[in-house]
């Protein structure tokens, strides 16, 4: 088995500087000697063998369980090593008869109904409060954050995330918004405060309405923003603006035509969406199988080749698309950052291997952030060619509107650790 492991990595990992200790104590050297070294060690013959026959779904695991242990460096270099072998993405090539049956059966993954969409959003969503107080900003931002300079805060850049948003959006007052996917409430609120607009915002997780209840009662906003427990698929009403952030990825590739027929049902003749979502740069392909089991079941991170046609099926027009490249791997940085910093609390919270399964899962997609082809792409929609402006710097002079209106409101600032 060593033998066939040495084989395999020696054709897959071509950069970089990654030393293994096999299960029987070989010691194996891969790479060009590029970059931190780090060492990895497996504890058992099955982790070895899973990792061989399975590394999509076995590596993580491994991980989880204590079966493969890092000596050197941390797992967030071990996978900058290992997701910067394949910048499109795909698994070794020893792996693509697995991931060419996952493509073929993904639409049944994805087989989101309304009961097992309640169901994957509860998995996720509804973990103790806790755990998301100890790394998300103080609004609990759980999105891709928009850093308007380098060394600007988390707190800020998702304070200019949903600055960014409204300004798109182009919100005035009693405008009538709907929040799909509305989460602990921060970007509804933020519609609700600053734009004075009348906003719904539905969500499948119960943890995150009551919060999002609440926080509207501490900011006397109940009057102005309603958070329902309800499926976007069930909202009746007509609004004048609508926005998702982060919840797009919850659909499923075979829903998308739905989706946006139900929003251009729900969308006013001169009304504006804007779509908040992960994407590939690639093209289509399949969630990773340790991220659907244990992270985000019936996820799907989507190519724009896969959404822009159902828009246009659905009678509605793009009439904006940003991407945004390297905002998400700065935004999972900070996570990871302080939720390692609090990783004892979360352990009391849950136990070691939760622990390193949210260290595996938040390590993992930052480097798929950094080493592949994701983006973040955010798509303004309409009905009409000339509901929004012709050129693009409203959106600037929009921020500055709203950045006053803010005023000295800067979120409190919270570092990792504290």
């Amino acid at each position: 088995m060593d033998r066939l492991l040495d084989l395999l990595l020696r054709q897959f990992v071509r950069r970089g500087t990654l030393r293994i200790t096999t299960a029987r104590g070989s010691v194996l050297t891969f790479g060009d000697g590029t970059g931190r070294p780090v060492a990895i060690r497996f504890m058992t013959a099955a982790a070895q063998r899973g990792v061989i026959i399975d590394p999509e779904l076995r590596l993580g695991e491994a991980y989880m369980d204590g079966t493969l242990r890092v000596e050197e460096g941390t797992i967030a270099d071990f996978l900058a090593i290992v997701l910067g072998q394949t910048p499109d993405g795909m698994p070794p090539s020893w792996a693509r008869p697995q991931w060419i049956i996952r493509y073929l059966h993904r639409r049944l993954q994805q087989l989101n109904r309304p009961g097992r969409a309640q169901r994957n959003v509860a998995h996720h969503y509804d973990l103790d409060g806790r755990l998301y107080s100890l790394f998300l900003d103080a609004d609990r931002q759980y999105s891709c954050a928009y850093f308007e300079a380098p060394d600007q805060s988390l707190d800020d850049a998702q304070l200019a995330k949903k600055r960014h948003l409204a300004a798109k959006l182009l919100v005035r007052d009693g405008h009538r918004a709907l929040d799909i996917g509305s989460g602990w409430g921060g970007l509804a609120l933020y519609l609700g405060e600053f734009c004075r607009a009348n906003v719904t915002g539905v969500t499948l997780s119960r943890e995150q309405f009551q919060r999002a209840t609440e926080r509207a009662a501490e900011k006397n906003l109940s009057g102005a923003v309603e958070f329902r427990m309800q499926d976007y698929r069930e909202v009746p009403e007509k609004f004048d603006r609508i926005v998702s952030v982060g919840m797009f990825e919850h659909v499923g590739v075979g829903y998308y035509d739905a989706f946006f027929r139900k929003c251009a049902a729900l969308l006013d003749e001169r009304g504006v969406m804007a779509l908040h979502s992960i994407g590939r740069s690639e093209g289509p392909n399949v969630t990773n199988p340790w991220i659907a089991r244990y992270i985000f079941p019936g996820g799907y991170i989507p190519a724009l080749s896969e959404v822009l046609p159902s828009i246009e099926r659905a009678g509605l027009l793009v009439t904006d698309i940003e991407i945004l490249r390297l905002h998400y791997a700065e935004t999972l940085k900070n996570w990871r950052d302080r939720f390692m910093a609090h990783r004892e609390e979360a352990g009391r919270i849950y136990d070691q291997r939760f622990v390193r399964m949210w260290e595996f899962y938040l390590a993992a997609s930052e480097m798929a952030f950094r080493e592949q082809a994701m983006m973040v792409f955010q798509i303004q929609i309409t009905k009409r060619q000339d509901v929004v402006p012709i050129t693009r710097d409203y959106i600037g002079r929009e921020e500055s509107r709203l950045r006053a209106l803010e005023g000295g409101q800067r979120p409190p600032l919270r570092l990792a650790g504290e």
